[in-house]
């Protein structure tokens, strides 16, 4: 994290305990991930980010850009090769750009999805991470309707972000152990949220959403959030405030419209008027705190186990590539 004055008092404090809390909580992955490169020279990178990408030899134009957004203390090429997201963008054709947190921004390199200065639009971190999604675009001349975003924990904080400040760069996105937008900002600390959630009505939830980009009529981006019933780092409430929120923004209510199971996790789908999914969550029964993988070779699996990527029999990344039609 960036350095904290005094001037910033018992808020600042706060901060610096749950920074410290998630390093001992989450170490780094040594898994690798082949042929990322470094692109630099992206934008004005107000955010003071690293973009990584993978493109698969010979994409052609028109493909789908998937961002995937690492977890405290990862970094890109481990989240690359630990999600099974490099694996499956070479198997289908499509690319896939790695922001890294810096160190100076964060001591434990989490995205700072609880700073104000980073989760608005034209802002911080958030920015950079737009700017990484034009360079790519214009790079491998992807399509501009196809663009997701994905992540873990803090990065999955900054899914949230991306879908409420940039609407209209993604078509959906993918929250893994995530957070709802603004919860910080609605629970007081970033503690709280992790550990107790924060107190809104859907409207509330949806109102922190709408907020971020003022006059935005649609479309909004569908949501899919996996979470763990056993995650004592980010609680399970979390997705239910997902639900709350993004239902809310879609205006549609929270009860499930449709439910079955995805490798034997139970799922629910809530639909807009049209019948559409617009928000799906995924509860995985038992899991704690990390990303759901299936490591293996079938055509249903991916990812590699590791600290915190946890073999569950479902890889999140192929369930989400599926969802959304990416093969």
């Amino acid at each position: 994290m960036t350095q904290i004055t005094p001037a910033r008092g018992r808020a600042a404090a706060v901060l610096t305990a749950v920074v410290a809390l998630l390093s001992v909580l989450l170490t780094p992955t040594r898994a690798a991930a082949a042929s990322l490169e470094e692109v630099t020279g992206f934008g004005s990178n107000p955010g003071a980010l690293t973009m990584y990408r993978h493109v698969p030899d010979g994409l052609p134009a028109g493909r789908p850009v998937v961002v995937a957004l690492h977890g405290c203390t990862q970094n890109a090429s481990g989240y690359a090769a630990g999600s099974g997201w490099t694996r499956l963008a070479d198997r289908w054709g499509f690319s896939v750009v790695l922001p890294q947190q810096r160190s100076a921004n964060n001591a434990s390199n989490c995205f700072n999805w609880f700073q104000p200065g980073d989760i608005a639009r034209g802002q911080g971190e958030a920015a950079s991470v737009a700017q990484m999604v034009d360079r790519q675009l214009a790079d491998v001349s992807g399509d501009p309707a196809r663009v997701y975003v994905t992540g873990l924990s803090a990065g999955g904080g900054m899914t949230a972000v991306m879908m409420a400040a940039y609407p209209d760069r993604f078509a959906a996105g993918g929250i893994v152990a995530g957070l709802p937008y603004g919860c910080a900002q609605a629970a007081g600390t970033a503690y709280v949220c992790m550990y107790v959630g924060a107190t809104q009505t859907p409207k509330q939830w949806g109102d922190r959403v709408r907020a971020a980009r003022p006059g935005h009529t649609g479309p909004w981006p569908v949501l899919s959030v996996l979470h763990g019933t056993a995650d004592y780092t980010v609680r399970p409430v979390n997705m239910t405030d997902l639900v709350e929120q993004w239902t809310d923004v879609h205006g549609t209510d929270q009860s499930a419209d449709a439910t079955d199971t995805v490798a034997g996790y139970p799922r629910h789908q809530y639909r807009d008027a049209s019948g559409r999914t617009v928000v799906e969550t995924v509860t995985l029964t038992g899991m704690g705190h990390g990303q759901p993988v299936d490591p293996g070779t079938a055509s249903g699996q991916c990812g590699t186990t590791g600290p915190y990527f946890l073999d569950v029999n479902l890889c999140a990344a192929h369930h989400l590539a599926v969802t959304w039609h990416l093969p």
